[in-house]
């Protein structure tokens, strides 16, 4: 089997995004944050839940994905 060098495998697949680390982390810590909260009836969690979403955009944005733009806890 032959192996393929990391630029080889992007040549093969142009319309594959490589999303950055930086991007990838924010999304994912801001997921966490946003599923942590988002079930909390307390003013002060849906504040978390609604940081948790905009951390999770930020991180999208950075890897050109579209926001979420549904409230925090709605799959949207």
């Amino acid at each position: 089997m032959r192996a393929f060098s990391q630029w080889q495998r992007q040549d093969r697949r142009p319309e594959e995004k490589i999303m950055s680390i930086e991007g990838k982390a924010k999304e994912a810590a801001g997921f966490v944050k946003e599923e942590m909260n988002e079930h909390g009836k307390s003013p002060e969690s849906q504040k978390k839940a609604q940081e948790g979403r905009d951390l999770r955009n930020e991180g999208r944005a950075e890897d050109g994905k579209a926001p979420k733009t549904g409230k925090p806890g709605t799959g949207g």
